[in-house]
């Protein structure tokens, strides 16, 4: 059976609906009203062959963090519950992907425990149309708090922001498809130790 999640998020800033199929081909449909935020979203569905749909309606008269962060957190929640059981998946993945002069390396654990540990270069431009360069990590600390992941985001050098951004987005995306496979070794297995994820 296919992993899906599908969460709906609304409150008085933004009404969120997110469904991922774990499962996937990599068929994408967002709609956030941020235009970049939106291209990176499509990079995670692809890369990471998640049926992905997004849609969000936000309070971006104001700005767009609101739209940004209810997004991120609705998609965490959407992807713990797709993960399901955890049984039988390999857990663990890494990724590491160049865009040109940028290089971002990921590696995540679906442990059920949230942590985010994130660098990337200093003094990057500051905006990237409407997106804000300094929500990427917020969108991750959004993302680990819901999925409950413990997530490793590591970009060493980067000169373009837009690169440097989607090298990020486009290694999640491998490195949680990569975790969240089943291990055809460990069928009927939960990857723990202490008996739960």
């Amino acid at each position: 059976m296919d992993r899906i999640g599908r969460v709906e998020r609304t409150t008085k800033e933004t009404s969120v609906v997110v469904e991922i199929n774990l499962d996937g081909t990599g068929k994408v449909d967002v709609s956030t009203g941020v235009g970049f935020y939106d291209h990176m979203l499509d990079q995670l569905g692809r890369h990471g062959l998640f049926d992905l749909t997004v849609k969000t309606e936000g309070d971006l008269h104001i700005d767009s963090h609101h739209t940004i962060e209810d997004t991120a957190l609705a998609l965490g929640a959407a992807f713990k519950q797709a993960l399901g059981d955890k049984v039988g998946i390999y857990r663990f993945g890494n990724c590491t992907v160049p865009l040109d002069e940028s290089l971002a390396q990921v590696t995540v654990d679906l442990s059920g425990r949230p942590y985010l540990v994130h660098t990337e270069p200093e003094k990057m431009a500051p905006m990237i149309g409407e997106y804000d360069t300094t929500m990427t990590r917020h969108i991750l600390e959004s993302f680990v708090a819901q999925a409950q992941i413990a997530l490793h985001v590591h970009v060493p050098y980067g000169r373009n922001a837009h690169h440097i951004v989607e090298c990020q987005f486009k290694a999640l995306a491998r490195a949680l498809r990569y975790a969240a496979e089943h291990d055809p070794r460990a069928a009927g297995i939960l990857p723990s130790t202490k008996g739960a994820l």
